[in-house]
């Protein structure tokens, strides 16, 4: 018996492994409080309340589906009666009135039924999987909702927070250009207008510092928002920009197919569950067909106390038919105003359709011009780069002025903003055009 159960033991640990390594992963994020863009979407699609009504949505179809297919099992009742006779009946036989009956009646009853054909019943099981896919769609639907979502707001925090470091370095020059300008003004070398225009800068550079500190701070709550995460806990993110400049490239000569997108997956699982109800009212007019089963004791005596001893059995088995004859054409006006709703239908899919390819153009459009406006800016900011340190050069050799070189510095910092702008929208853009062409997978 020992090596059986060791062996057990070895299969349930094996089992168990899996679980406690993702536990552990999940419970080390939580103590740091540091996500990458996935470990975000996975605690979103863990925690988020959307989610997580849709799943609770499902659970309950799930028990709504049951409930109707319970009808094929057989249906017991049963049931129990006592009555007391205060004034027993009279009858008369000849000219002699007669009382009859006992002063106590009870009764014990057993019902049974079992359903063998029912197009209602009929209706449910074949409708099962169609309610089953429609609620598991909905889900998706949400799911790749979270995906865009929490990405956008992950690269739009991420790129924030890198424009704050670049008015962290332009703070510490216009910090130490304010410096030079006031010795050499001391000194004589020029005069207090430039150290002037060295403040004003640096003023400014430091507002817009103060602005995207506070910009963080919003970003921060609306990625928490998103995938579910406790307001009052810390929370930082994590990421390769070599990799996530890896992933700008998107295929733009693909075509879009309609059936790949959620949204119309969802119209095609409605269609057929109307076709199935089109076809429940074209044969109402089968009839319901179920076998019955009854069983009963009845007790009668004028002595309460010896009611129960004597039982009087009975027992039936049956089949019932209810067949609608008429029903006032309230069958025929059903299944026509079924077969509207599948036309209605079917205008939706076309409309889908429409909206998909429309929405396709645009996102593709969007694209297009983004990556190309990130191709510009990243070519923008290496010749400002340059043309900063020329500048600098001449400046710190008396060549250039003062003003000179604010503007240069300027150009830099905007040539650097605009360029992490750029990629975000390129990110937010690609993000778009997947799921535009349906290609965000979540299962």
């Amino acid at each position: 018996m020992k090596p059986i159960k060791a062996y057990w033991l070895l299969v349930l640990a094996y089992l168990w492994y899996p679980g406690l390594l993702i536990a552990q992963h999940t419970g080390e994020n939580a103590a740091k409080g540091t996500f990458t863009l996935e470990e975000c979407i996975d605690y979103a699609f863990e925690h988020q309340p959307a989610i997580r009504q849709s799943q609770i949505d499902e659970a309950i179809g799930e028990r709504e589906i049951n409930a109707a297919l319970s009808s094929w099992l057989p249906q017991v009742t049963a049931g129990f009666g006592y009555t007391y006779n205060i004034q027993r009946q009279v009858a008369v036989f000849g000219d002699q009135p007669i009382q009859i009956g006992t002063r106590n009646n009870s009764s014990l009853q057993l019902q049974a039924s079992q359903v063998l054909y029912s197009n209602d019943v009929l209706l449910a099981s074949r409708g099962a999987r169609f309610t089953r896919r429609s609620l598991d769609q909905s889900t998706t639907f949400t799911r790749i909702n979270t995906v865009v979502e929490v990405s956008k707001a992950f690269y739009d925090l991420l790129l924030t927070r890198e424009q704050l470091k670049i008015l962290d370095e332009n703070i510490a020059r216009l910090e130490k250009q304010y410096r030079d300008a006031r010795s050499q003004y001391e000194s004589g070398i020029v005069d207090k207008t430039d150290y002037q225009r060295a403040s004003i800068t640096l003023a400014n550079t430091r507002s817009d510092r103060k602005r995207t500190q506070e910009a963080i701070k919003a970003r921060y709550a609306y990625l928490k928002q998103l995938m579910g995460y406790p307001a009052n806990q810390e929370l930082d993110i994590a990421h390769d920009y070599e990799s996530m400049q890896a992933q700008i490239q998107a295929d733009t000569i693909q075509l879009v197919q309609y059936e790949n997108r959620i949204e119309y997956q969802l119209l095609q699982t409605q269609q057929q569950l109307l076709g199935l109800n089109t076809s429940y009212h074209r044969w109402g007019f089968l009839p319901t067909v179920s076998a019955t089963y009854n069983n009963s004791r009845l007790f009668l005596n004028d002595e309460f106390s010896q009611l129960y001893n004597i039982a009087y059995p009975t027992s039936a088995a049956g089949l019932q038919v209810a067949i609608p004859i008429f029903q006032g054409t309230r069958r025929i006006q059903n299944m026509k105003r079924a077969q509207l709703l599948e036309q209605r239908l079917q205008q939706d899919l076309l409309e889908t359709q429409n909206a998909i390819n429309t929405e396709y153009q645009r996102a593709l459009a969007n694209y297009k011009s983004d990556y190309n406006e990130w191709l510009t800016l990243q070519q923008n900011v290496e010749i400002a780069e340059e043309v900063y340190d020329i500048i600098k050069l001449q400046y710190d050799e008396g060549i250039k002025t003062y003003l000179d070189l604010i503007v240069a510095e300027t150009d830099l910092r905007q040539a650097q903003l605009n360029y992490y702008n750029a990629l975000y929208q390129v990110l937010a853009s690609k993000l778009d055009l997947q799921r535009a062409l349906g290609e965000i997978r979540v299962n």
